[in-house]
């Protein structure tokens, strides 16, 4: 990474440890701030914000690996979470999987869109079992979801986000 990036970069997390008054407590808001600041958690952003709290980089590092809502690689701007419990999975959630895949250029193994666009998620469960099966995309909620429909969704994003890349 450029030097001008990453001094930029630590600037921004100076920020964010300072506002939160380089307290150890404050660590998960911290943490939390930053994830929605970059998308995830750059190893040399953790081992920074551990010298900044003078903590344990393990302790920053076990933080972030405890709690399912860290990231510790990339994410993309649409976090798109596809429920596989038993009411949605009965309902054939993994055809909505498969065709999510399909649109995307995903596979089992690359869960994230090389435009960082993208990042696809299988979760137990979404807590919407009357809606089945359900796909959650950011904060949006899409119930009684079929494999055309969620390929209607995400073609209807990327050419909103088409769009919004021809303004700039």
């Amino acid at each position: 990474m450029k030097t001008l990036e990453m001094q930029k970069k630590f600037e921004k997390v100076m920020e964010i440890i300072e506002k939160n008054g380089a307290n150890p407590a404050r660590l998960i808001p911290i943490l939390q701030e930053i994830q929605d600041e970059y998308r995830y958690l750059p190893e040399e952003i953790m081992d920074f914000t551990a010298t900044c709290l003078k903590i344990p980089p393990a302790r920053v590092y076990g933080v972030a690996t405890f709690y399912s809502h860290f990231a510790l690689a990339p994410k993309g701007k649409y976090i798109i979470k596809v429920c596989d419990g038993t009411a949605c999975h009965v309902k054939r959630s993994e055809a909505l999987i498969d065709a999510i895949r399909k649109k995307l250029k995903l596979t089992q193994a690359k869960n994230t869109t090389d435009d960082m666009l993208f990042t696809l998620e299988t979760v137990s469960c979404l807590g919407a079992c009357g809606l089945a099966p359900v796909v959650v995309i950011n904060e949006d909620i899409y119930g009684q979801m079929t494999a055309d429909k969620i390929t209607e969704v995400l073609g209807n994003i990327i050419k909103k986000e088409g769009e919004n890349n021809a303004d700039n």
